[in-house]
């Protein structure tokens, strides 16, 4: 009774927001080597909580301490993670056509993306055909102007055939990234950074390779069209994601910008 007492609505609140944390933290490292890191450090918490409450003191300043030295080895764990956050805070825009509750994706409903993926993804499969190299940068809701910056700004909707004009051979416009902002080319030519990671194979070039560092550095998707193969690659949170058919692609890039 006494518990239920001293129980107050700051203390609702305060699990509410730690347990926000804890879900928005697995939805960053869902689908990564980091996962299991985070469930074991999870386990880890629960029995060095249950141990102080057993009152088992030997074990529970050992677990206490590990946990201690722990966070510093979590920053290196975690660092993908962590500035990928980060950058999601800092960049969140408050402006009244976007909204700050927009971008907390745990916060809300599904909602229904504006981009014309199937427009994006035929022009993809068209620029396959003809081996012709795309890199297309798709916003979420890490803010992009650090790379806008790099290009040349522009405002025109999305389309199969601006998109396909972009990127052709002998256009000015084909070097570097467009960048796609809800249905409109904000940006062309613009300058990624290119990963450093040595788990990227061989057979994939520059352009996989700055699609892998706008992902790791952001939570923007990229659609790259091979320039050798003619093959189309969807990268995110600095992986390859895998898709059996370009249906399938749409299926996912639609959900993934929901």
């Amino acid at each position: 009774m006494n518990l239920l007492e001293n129980f107050r609505i700051l203390d609702i609140i305060d699990i509410i927001l730690v347990a926000c944390l804890l879900y928005y933290l697995y939805k960053l490292v869902k689908g990564t080597v980091a996962i299991n890191i985070f469930f074991g450090i999870c386990i880890i918490w629960v029995i060095w909580k249950i141990t102080q409450l057993l009152q088992m003191e030997m074990l529970s300043s050992i677990l206490g301490q590990f946990i201690g030295a722990g966070m510093f080895a979590l920053i290196v764990v975690f660092q993908q993670e962590i500035r990928k956050f980060l950058l999601l805070i800092g960049s969140t825009k408050l402006d009244r056509r976007s909204g700050f509750l927009k971008h907390i994706k745990f916060l809300q409903d599904d909602q229904i993306t504006t981009t014309k993926v199937e427009e994006i993804i035929r022009a993809c499969e068209s620029m396959a055909l003809t081996k012709t190299g795309a890199l297309i940068v798709i916003q979420r809701n890490t803010n992009l102007d650090f790379v806008k910056n790099t290009g040349d700004k522009m405002q025109i909707e999305v389309n199969k055939p601006i998109l396909e004009s972009i990127f052709y051979k002998n256009s000015t416009l084909h070097d570097g990234a467009a960048i796609i902002e809800d249905n409109k080319i904000t940006a062309t030519r613009a300058i990624l950074p290119v990963s450093n990671e040595r788990n990227i194979p061989l057979r994939f070039g520059l352009r996989h390779r700055a699609a892998v560092g706008i992902t790791e550095k952001t939570d923007a998707v990229v659609l790259v069209v091979s320039e050798e193969t003619g093959q189309i690659s969807y990268l995110k949170d600095g992986d390859f994601a895998m898709f059996k058919n370009n249906d399938e692609l749409i299926a996912m890039l639609r959900e993934d910008l929901s």
